[in-house]
């Protein structure tokens, strides 16, 4: 999907029983954009409501067959599935979709942080985590393996034997970059014990938020940011200083819905400095319709990982886009989120939340002092936990 001449995509959701059409919409709309970030132009949505999905095909094969046409039709070079797809799937639709490649959800992220992985420690986890995938899938991957071979010799038959080979060479693979992986790890790991005791704060958020732009504002660096998908895979470290009061801040890689397992594990040593920070900046996107949701999805990750026992300040970031509709005073019809002023939203989160909170726009730069004189305080007062006859912070 790096190709130089730009290649279209379809999406396939699924309307299951009890699930909201809207969101699944929605869920598309993110699919899409995933596949714009890896460099393939969106093209047509395709849904279809079933009560569970097909263990063969995922959808029916009529879905199919009408999918297939459309792609013959106007050259459509992905198909792009919401969901994972098991090995079984894959192959099936791939027997009746004959015109394009059939990619899942799993393999268009795993293809974007190959894209994104600038240092050679975040390739080598994003390379874990694409073996990790490949390796119950390998049956009909054989032109695939042959590549990550470099021609150590000629095939035999492309019997149980070969996959059986093929399954060993992944597996060796996979244990090497763990070894390796684990020699960096140590290495990172010392580097964090040789801070100090400086307070650090880790920026957490879905991906595409404006935690970058916010590491930027406050760290005064350069750290990369772009309206994309997982800009940063890196962590970026920096000491900052707000008053008298110096801390360390990182920034690591965002999250998403349905994030690939595979990527949760290889990555969770790099979400390191999130486990071991003092306090979370949890960056919220106030203006995506669904920030609600992305909220849950972060705090299920940082369970995943072992870091939701944290003190969090919960930052709603880009109140320059946000917009709401106008509710008709005379409906009977309860307000819905969509119906919500910026006030109203505020308002509500600050009353039912013990989480200290604060609504900025990043890229306009308002809500930045508050955002700074609230993080002088709950630093200060860890810092001065730590160092109790210090008294210039106060």
């Amino acid at each position: 999907m790096t190709d130089n001449s730009i290649e279209k995509a379809v999406f396939v959701g699924m309307i299951k029983e009890n699930d909201d059409e809207r969101k699944v919409t929605e869920y598309l709309e993110e699919l899409k954009f995933l596949a714009e970030t890896a460099g393939t132009a969106g093209d047509r949505k395709f849904v279809q409501k079933m009560d569970k999905p097909d263990k063969s095909t995922y959808i029916g094969s009529g879905k199919l067959k009408e999918i297939q046409e459309y792609c013959e039709n106007n050259g459509i070079s992905y198909v792009i599935f919401d969901d994972e797809l098991s090995g079984t799937q894959q192959r099936n639709i791939e027997k009746i979709i004959t015109s394009c490649q059939i990619i899942d959800r799993t393999n268009l992220i795993l293809e974007i942080f190959a894209q994104r992985a600038k240092s050679s420690y975040a390739k080598m986890q994003v390379e874990l985590a694409k073996y990790q995938y490949m390796l119950p899938r390998l049956t009909g991957m054989w032109t695939h393996l042959e590549r990550q071979r470099g021609g150590r010799g000629t095939r035999g038959g492309m019997g149980e034997t070969q996959i059986e080979a093929d399954k060993r060479i992944v597996k060796e693979r996979i244990t090497r970059l763990k070894d390796q992986l684990k020699k960096v790890d140590r290495q990172m790991s010392t580097q964090r014990g040789n801070r100090g005791s400086l307070v650090r704060i880790s920026l957490v958020g879905y991906t595409n938020v404006g935690k970058s732009t916010i590491m930027n504002l406050l760290a005064k660096s350069d750290v990369f940011a772009e309206n994309k998908l997982f800009a940063t895979l890196d962590t970026t470290v920096r000491k900052v200083v707000i008053g008298n009061v110096p801390f360390l801040l990182s920034d690591t890689v965002g999250f998403i819905r349905k994030l690939p397992t595979q990527l949760i594990e290889a990555f969770k040593s790099t979400l390191d400095e999130v486990r071991e920070a003092d306090i979370l900046m949890h960056v919220v996107d106030i203006s995506h319709p669904d920030f609600e949701e992305q909220i849950r999805v972060v705090e299920n990750t940082l369970k995943e990982i072992g870091a939701n026992n944290k003190p969090v300040y919960m930052i709603f970031n880009k109140t320059d886009s946000y917009k709401y509709e106008e509710y008709d005073e005379f409906s009977l019809e309860p307000k819905n989120k969509e119906n919500r002023t910026l006030e109203e939203l505020k308002n509500s989160w600050i009353a039912k939340e013990k989480t200290p909170c604060i609504f900025i726009s990043a890229k306009e730069k308002t809500g930045m002092e508050k955002m700074k004189s609230d993080i002088y305080k709950m630093v200060a007062e860890i810092h001065a936990g730590r160092y109790p006859f210090n008294n210039f912070l106060w």
